[in-house]
């Protein structure tokens, strides 16, 4: 049978997760994968527009320019999201979240207000998530626990 090997207590206070990639690798993601994650919003945006027609140079510039706004605001939130408290943060996330599949949800030809029943239940989903997450894992100033 297998078992685990001893450890001494202050191997146990110290235990952290290993960080398998270098800063390079975690700069690079921070920029990478708001940029895909934009790309694909766009396009699903795009797509939402067209109702399953052509696809048209208008259509193109529309993905593009929704992929580009939502990229910005992806990149700005991380950026200036932990710099917020704890409630601020997770509102700042909760409406960014809401706002975008709200707006997705109107590009397919929904009415308005469920489009906003859509967003704002989403973002209530998000906030509360997201609210829990930092609350457990920051203390009051939004540092994180030791």
């Amino acid at each position: 049978m297998a078992h685990a090997a001893p450890r001494t207590r202050g191997m146990i206070e110290q235990a952290r997760t290993p960080d398998v990639f270098d800063a390079r690798t975690h700069r690079m993601a921070r920029v990478v994968l708001p940029v895909l994650t934009a790309l694909v919003y766009g396009f699903w945006a795009a797509a939402n527009r067209r109702y399953g027609g052509p696809i048209t140079g208008w259509n193109l510039l529309f993905g593009f320019l929704t992929a580009l706004v939502f990229a910005a605001l992806f990149i700005t939130l991380l950026t200036v999201g932990p710099k917020l408290r704890r409630a601020a943060h997770a509102l700042a996330w909760a409406a960014f979240a809401g706002c975008a599949v709200g707006f997705l949800f109107s590009q397919s030809n929904g009415s308005i207000y469920r489009s906003v029943a859509v967003g704002v239940g989403i973002m209530a989903g998000v906030f509360l998530i997201m609210f829990y997450r930092y609350y457990t894992q920051q203390d009051a100033e939004g540092h994180p626990r030791e």
